[in-house]
């Protein structure tokens, strides 16, 4: 049966959190990829859910009973890595080999081959429907495990989203709980300025869905409000910033495209105090 870790001290989930920020960084620098600050902006909301939250065990990655998770914000496929391997589901050595040409860990998650990836995703808004699905699924079935996804505010421009947030509500999925990494920003621009769907918690909460708003950076806020009991389906709106971290990268949106190069990582390191 797919299990939680033992309780993990806070200090250790930050340091966990600061092994995956430079993780990321370096899998950006050696496999030149961009998203790099969307990818830095989710590691306490990976972190959290992985070392605190999810029921699973990385040896059955297929095991019926297991918690899901669905990264629908696709471009953030090198956090997802970086903590799948982390937590066991493959070798860390394996990270060396991202976004190298015939590799399987590629820019966005892929339908098969990566043990812990439950979808390809990365066509923005398509994330949220699959764990809809599963999680009525799974209520039909009547099983117990719950359906996690993580998606980000400028998803909320598609309408795939607000067709899964109703279907959702009216299907009372209480299994269901989605994070929204609310950084503000676009591959272009802020998005409040290219689509603005603020204020974001009436929004949801207009839907039928228990609302949650928290720092995305602080780990005690982001395990309370998972962990908060309610009747149908949860959104945690994390506010983050875009290149966490990283003073020189922080709410940079040259960022979403930027590529680290051997002084910025250098830097980073520096920063971490490596």
């Amino acid at each position: 049966m797919p299990t939680k870790l033992e309780t993990v001290e806070h200090q250790t989930l930050k340091n966990l959190a600061s092994e995956l920020r430079l993780k990321v960084v370096e899998m950006s620098h050696f496999g030149k990829s961009a998203h790099l600050g969307s990818c830095l902006s989710t590691i306490e909301i990976m972190t959290v859910l992985y070392f605190d939250i999810l029921e699973l065990d990385p040896r059955k990655p297929n095991d019926e009973t297991r918690d899901v998770f669905i990264m629908s914000k696709g471009h953030a496929a090198m956090s997802l890595y970086a903590t799948l391997a982390k937590r066991g589901y493959f070798p860390e050595r394996n990270l060396q080999r991202y976004n190298l040409e015939g590799e399987i860990l590629t820019e966005h998650p892929p339908a098969f081959g990566v043990p812990g990836v439950e979808a390809a995703t990365g066509s923005l808004g398509h994330g949220l429907p699959i764990a809809v699905g599963q999680a009525l699924g799974k209520k039909i079935k009547q099983q117990n495990n719950k359906v996690y996804c993580l998606i980000s505010d400028g998803e909320a421009n598609e309408g795939s989203i607000w067709e899964s947030a109703m279907f959702a509500s009216a299907q009372n999925l209480s299994n269901l709980i989605v994070f929204m990494d609310y950084n503000k920003w676009q591959a272009t621009g802020r998005s409040c300025e290219i689509l603005n769907t603020t204020p974001h918690a009436p929004k949801w909460h207009s839907f039928g869905w228990n609302v949650e708003e928290v720092d995305g950076h602080d780990i005690d806020q982001l395990i309370k409000a998972a962990k908060k009991p309610g009747e149908g389906p949860k959104i945690v709106i994390a506010e983050t910033i875009k290149g966490k971290g990283f003073s020189f990268m922080e709410d940079d949106n040259n960022w979403h495209y930027k590529i680290p190069t051997e002084l910025d990582l250098q830097m980073a390191k520096k920063e971490l105090g490596l």
